[in-house]
């Protein structure tokens, strides 16, 4: 017995996919709307120092991945091309998806968005996004 993760929003995204439609995100800051074919799974921890973003990506080259940092809001985006299938092939099914990915992730006010770096390895989107020192509150005296 094999065990199977339940979706039960996977009838909706095959629906979508058959009719050639694809989940949309909206800008909320202004009326842009960027609409994605798929999706990446993508972790976020965080540690003393940094916030790390993982993203699974596999098949998508590095110089196809658009990463930026704007109001706090931090967006990948990317394409992954599709692959030449020829009739020959005989598939039995088709699961992986192809085409444009979209996320954006809020960011807390403590990430140093001049220090975010990222690196591509092994199919795997590594962000790592620094913390900032917080100002510590201090007294201050009264003077008469």
């Amino acid at each position: 017995m094999s065990l199977v993760r339940y979706n039960p929003w996977s009838i909706f995204d095959q629906l979508n996919r058959e009719l050639g439609t694809s989940a949309s995100y909206r800008n909320e800051d202004d009326a842009n709307v960027a609409t994605a074919n798929w999706t990446p799974s993508v972790d976020i921890t965080e540690d003393e120092s940094s916030f790390k973003l993982l993203a699974d990506i596999p098949g998508v080259k590095p110089e196809d991945i658009d990463i930026f940092m704007e109001n706090g809001v931090l967006t990948i985006k990317g394409e992954r091309s599709t692959e030449e299938k020829t009739e020959k092939e005989n598939f039995r099914r088709v699961e992986r998806q192809y085409g444009v990915f979209y996320r954006r992730f809020t960011l807390p006010e403590t990430a140093n968005a001049d220090k975010i770096e990222a690196h591509s390895e092994h199919g795997v989107l590594k962000i790592t996004i620094p913390k900032q020192e917080v100002a510590q509150a201090r007294r201050i005296s009264v003077k008469h």
